[in-house]
């Protein structure tokens, strides 16, 4: 166990200062687009919440698609793939995450760009935030993007649910010590034109950290079954993302 932990903060220790690095300007190589599935990770200033949980959440994330469908995920998905909003060449990666976005006040350029990417067919999956406050941050940071978006709570019938595997409970423990203390996943989604008929451009996963739990699957850290879950949960945002 102690060398497991050895291990696990050495990792930790040499992901950090790359995500500082990025933060400070500097830009890690990106995996060339070439028809294969990479997760493209979005990165907002003044805040490094952006790189929590990479590159291990992608790592581990592009495994399971690997191994359990017939998606070209790249093999290098977490070399890299992190854009600014306002990057062209985020146009190319049709689904995109962000972490911590309670902490994320984007730029007009910024705004523009993500509105412009969502607009044209890019599905968007915000994830790891849980206070009150991070919300209220995270709404007026989403109505600047998308001023016509309508939030409205996800119920088990949207059939982001149901694009891979058949999710029949949308409760799940937030990871560590809030989940233990009853803390309980939420589901949101901002749909096309407002309209449930319509697509769904943004899923949110609120009192939840999804990407946290896909992170440490590989250390056993965190219980086996709700990082299943979050697995599911994560294969089916990514799947309804490139389908829809």
């Amino acid at each position: 166990m102690l060398r497991r932990v050895g291990l696990l903060l050495i990792l930790l220790a040499l992901s950090v200062p790359v995500a500082a690095q990025y933060w400070r300007g500097f830009t890690p190589p990106t995996v060339a687009y070439d028809g294969r599935f990479v997760l493209a990770r979005l990165y907002y200033q003044n805040y490094i919440g952006w790189s929590y949980d990479w590159p291990f959440m992608e790592d581990n994330l592009t495994k399971i698609l690997r191994a359990i469908s017939t998606i070209p995920a790249h093999p290098q998905m977490s070399g890299g793939n992190i854009f600014r909003m306002d990057d062209p060449e985020l146009m190319k990666f049709p689904v995109a995450y962000l972490s911590e976005p309670g902490y994320w006040y984007p730029t007009d350029a910024e705004a523009r760009g993500l509105r412009r990417y969502l607009h044209q067919g890019g599905f968007l999956f915000i994830d790891d935030f849980h206070f009150p406050e991070e919300w209220a941050v995270f709404e007026r940071a989403m109505h600047k993007v998308l001023p016509e978006g309508r939030i409205e709570r996800l119920d088990q019938s949207h059939p982001i649910f149901h694009s891979f595997f058949d999710m029949k409970n949308l409760s799940l423990p937030y990871p560590g010590r809030l989940g233990q203390m009853g803390l309980m996943s939420e589901f949101y989604g901002i749909h096309e034109d407002g309209k449930l008929s319509r697509r769904l451009m943004v899923v949110i996963s609120y009192n939840m950290d999804i990407g946290n739990y896909m992170e440490h699957s590989a250390q056993g850290f965190l219980p086996i079954d709700p990082t299943n879950e979050a697995f599911k949960f994560g294969v089916n945002f990514l799947i309804y993302g490139l389908t829809h």
